[in-house]
C-alpha cells in the first residue's frame, strides 16, 4: 500500500509541482490550501506525512506543525516544513515546533523526493 502525503501550501503553482513529483513517485497525495482545511483533511484520512508551507492564510505553517504535534492522535504524523523562510532562526523556530524536516523553495523535485522517502 502506497503512502499517503497531505501538501499543504496555498500557492496552486507550489501544489501542483509537489504533487507530480510525488505521484511519480508512487505516493497518494491529497492537498489542502489552508490550516484550518490542513486539519479537517487530517482527521479524514489520517495521512503518513504533511508537507506544509509556512506563510499561509488562518493559521501558518507553525502554528499547524505545533497542533499536530500535540494532539495525542496526530502526534507522531511525519511533518517536513517547505517553505521560502530560509534564515537559520525559521529553521531553528520550524524545528522547535516539532518539524521533522525542513526544505527551503525553491528546491529540486529530486530533494523533496527524497526528503518524502526518509521521512514517509
Amino acid at each position: 500500500m502506497s503512502k499517503t502525503i497531505l501538501i499543504v501550501d496555498d500557492s496552486p503553482t507550489e501544489l501542483k509541482l509537489m504533487m507530480a513529483t510525488l505521484h511519480n513517485k508512487g505516493y497518494n497525495v491529497i492537498t489542502a490550501t489552508d490550516g484550518e482545511e490542513a486539519f479537517a483533511k487530517i482527521a479524514a484520512s489520517r495521512p503518513d506525512m504533511v508537507l506544509l508551507d509556512v506563510v499561509m492564510p488562518k493559521k501558518n505553517g507553525y502554528q499547524v506543525c505545533r497542533q499536530i504535534k500535540t494532539t495525542p492522535a496526530t502526534k507522531d504524523i511525519r511533518v517536513v516544513l517547505v517553505t521560502s523562510k530560509n534564515q537559520e532562526s525559521d529553521r531553528f523556530w520550524g524545528l522547535k515546533q516539532g518539524a521533522d524536516g525542513y526544505l527551503t523553495k525553491p528546491y529540486r523535485a529530486e530533494d523533496l523526493a527524497e526528503l518524502v522517502s526518509k521521512y514517509a
